[in-house]
């Protein structure tokens, strides 16, 4: 079976997380790539995907709201409402990367990677090993090991 270290692209293109955004999508379109991994050194801290940039040009979800005795209350959390506002005012990676990304480990099995790749619609995954990113799967990395029969 497959493994992660098996597929992934060893020569990873990656960026830093105080890089401009625009900076950010010219690499992206260059490359031809939809996600790139942010790292510091070479610890992962996050990723940018194509679809973090296209979030500063969508319309800001606004939070219901009601008035009682002349105050606004929230309806719900304010939270989602915040990170929408901090993603499309965002003017560094740091700004408009994901934390935290999902990632997989070198002797993950391809099956679960496929797997991964559909239920939560990723189209690039960082692999890691101890915190450190050696690599990346994209679903086009998927697709090679259906034309070379492996």
């Amino acid at each position: 079976m497959l493994k992660a270290k098996d597929i992934m692209t060893k020569d990873v293109i990656s960026i830093s997380p105080d890089l401009e955004v625009t900076q950010a999508a010219q690499i992206l379109l260059q490359h031809g790539i939809n996600g790139l991994p942010v790292v510091k050194g070479t610890k992962l801290v996050g990723i940018l995907c194509q679809s973090d940039l296209i979030a500063q040009q969508k319309k800001l979800p606004m939070p219901s709201l009601f008035t009682l005795l002349d105050g606004i209350i929230p309806l719900g959390s304010t939270k989602n409402f915040e990170k929408a506002l901090r993603k499309m005012a965002a003017t560094t990676v740091a700004d408009a990367m994901t934390s935290k990304p999902v990632t997989v480990g070198p002797e993950t099995e391809l099956q679960d990677i496929a797997t991964l790749m559909l239920d939560k619609n990723f189209h690039t995954i960082p692999v890691v090993d101890h915190e450190e990113l050696i690599g990346i799967i994209g679903k086009e990395d998927v697709l090679k090991t259906i034309v070379s029969g492996r």
